[in-house]
């Protein structure tokens, strides 16, 4: 059995949908060649455009994520229940608020700006988690 990759499900839900590569970029907000690179799998998307993509195919937040970063499996898990609200708030709150980790890791305000909207994703219980993500994240960048 083939493992399912972001490209699969981006390209089957924009046939659902009967959407052209161009009307799907229209409606994301970018060139249609980026949604063709995403289907083929020669970019991961921003985490704002994975936002986007779900809404607009109406597909699940958590899921897309872990299709485009399946390096984080661990961080959220196989199970589908989602760790309680306040501990994830929690989590965030002690590593946004955390300077002397911030300092060490020289966490930009525009990385903590986006490990603020995977945090609400959900599913991360603990602060080194953002530090997980935040070095996969640069990794990704680093790549491209």
């Amino acid at each position: 059995m083939k493992k399912e990759t972001l490209g699969q499900v981006l390209k089957q839900r924009r046939a659902d949908y009967a959407f052209t590569q161009r009307e799907l970029a229209r409606k994301l907000g970018v060139k249609a060649s980026h949604v063709a690179y995403l289907e083929n799998g020669r970019r991961r998307p921003s985490l704002s455009l994975l936002s986007r993509l779900a809404n607009t195919l109406d597909l699940d937040k958590q899921r897309l994520f872990l299709l485009a970063h399946p390096e984080a499996q661990w961080v959220v898990g196989n199970h589908r229940e989602s760790a309680p609200a306040k501990r994830q708030e929690n989590a965030w709150r002690k590593f946004a608020g955390d300077r002397g980790t911030l300092t060490r890791h020289k966490v930009t305000a525009r990385e903590l700006k986006v490990l603020q909207k995977v945090s609400m994703l959900g599913r991360i219980s603990s602060p080194n988690q953002f530090l997980f993500i935040l070095n996969a994240i640069r990794q990704a960048v680093e790549e491209e």
